[in-house]
């Protein structure tokens, strides 16, 4: 009617009356997912040290043992598969409390919705971003390591806080003192016992099919995963070929290896094959999670930093031949420079290098991410 004024409609929340998005069936799934989070954190920490070594660590990285960083990035990108159907089941089961109302009610409610903000926004951005990366796929206009890396401290800063926040009503359930917050009516029972079943059956599916690219006797099961170690020349896989990194194929008769130190000299192609060779079986293993192992035939490292008098414990610089790339020039600490297993390759599994493995010289070291295992290698400096 003319003259009446219209009334304000005040929003309701949601009203969720579904079983199962209690409390005793979150704090469970709560708990696996926390277990593949903190896989995952300590792993890439490892990782990102090996990858990036501070300059007071350089010389502390281990070169033993040999499937040290095979394992370690395995179970980095296994668990963070793992975490992806734990992620949404937990979401599932907690997603009525984001629309309580009223939103906040206090100052510590306040910092809990943050840290779950925060927790859930960092959560997805790095399973989405760290998956993304297993298939080398990158559509985002940011560099993936620091930026991965970096969400990693953030989403770990915000589970503290909300673990903190929570710490009282953790206390009070481990004492027994919350009666009924945990429980659920006898009906709802057999539901809850389902919903965990279909979450770590799940889970074991994602696992048993990507898993195999790192841990090879799952081989024949890896369906899901983006590389199988069995593919690509010479039974290896390529991450990088000569082209994209544009090298091209190098002629063998007009290579040089130099190598710079205290008695820096030259060497052609003919003369490294006339060195003493040294064969070794070695995994190489990519940030990725794929790993497999090889038969690498070449010269040892420190052989030619003796050679170029080299005085222990001398650290070297090993420098490709590509014109670019984030990783053309890698370090090694000491304990690789130094170790008997630290070869320029010329061979794998008998054969000599194919250009995509980087002919005529490569670096295969023991316990070391593949991005730093240097293709091409036209350069060896004594630092």
């Amino acid at each position: 009617m003319v003259g009446m004024r219209t009334l304000p409609v005040r929003p309701r929340p949601p009203v969720f009356r579904g079983a199962l998005h209690d409390a005793r069936t979150a704090t469970r799934i709560g708990r696996w997912l926390g277990i593949a989070f903190a896989t995952c954190f300590v792993t890439g920490l490892i990782s990102h040290v090996l990858q990036h070594p501070p300059s007071w660590a350089a010389d502390a990285l281990p070169s033993r043992p040999v499937w040290g960083y095979r394992l370690t990035q395995g179970l980095h990108v296994a668990s963070g598969i793992a975490a992806v159907p734990l992620l949404l089941a937990k979401l599932w089961t907690v997603y009525p409390r984001l629309f309580a109302w009223p939103p906040v009610r206090s100052a510590a409610h306040a910092l809990e919705r943050l840290s779950v903000a925060v927790l859930v926004a960092g959560s997805v951005f790095e399973l989405a971003t760290g998956l993304l990366n297993t298939a080398q796929w990158y559509p985002w206009p940011f560099s993936f390591v620091p930026v991965h890396y970096a969400v990693a401290w953030l989403v770990t800063g915000a589970l503290l806080l909300h673990l903190a926040v929570k710490a009282p009503q953790i206390r009070a359930h481990w004492a027994r003192r919350s009666p009924g917050t945990l429980t659920l009516p006898a009906e709802d029972a057999l539901d809850r016992r389902s919903l965990l079943a279909a979450v770590a059956a799940a889970v074991g599916a994602v696992t048993l099919t990507t898993v195999g690219q790192s841990f090879t006797p799952l081989g024949r099961t890896d369906l899901l995963a983006p590389r199988h170690p069995g593919h690509g020349p010479q039974g290896l896989p390529v991450n990088r070929t000569a082209a994209a990194a544009g090298v091209g194929r190098i002629a063998g008769p007009s290579y040089r290896l130099t190598v710079d130190g205290p008695r820096p000299y030259t060497l052609t192609l003919d003369e490294l094959r006339a060195l003493p060779q040294h064969e070794v079986e070695l995994p190489i293993a990519c940030v990725e999670g794929w790993s497999k192992s090889a038969r690498w035939t070449g010269v040892r490292v420190a052989d030619l930093l003796e050679r170029a008098d080299a005085v222990r414990p001398a650290r070297a610089r090993v420098v490709s031949l590509q014109p670019r790339g984030a990783y053309r020039v890698s370090e090694l600490g000491h304990a690789h420079a130094h170790d008997p297993l630290t070869l320029l390759a010329l061979r794998l599994n008998g054969e000599e290098l194919s250009p995509d493995h980087g002919y005529p010289v490569r670096l295969i070291a023991p316990n070391r991410p593949g991005v730093l295992q240097t293709k091409w290698v036209g350069r060896l400096e004594v630092l």
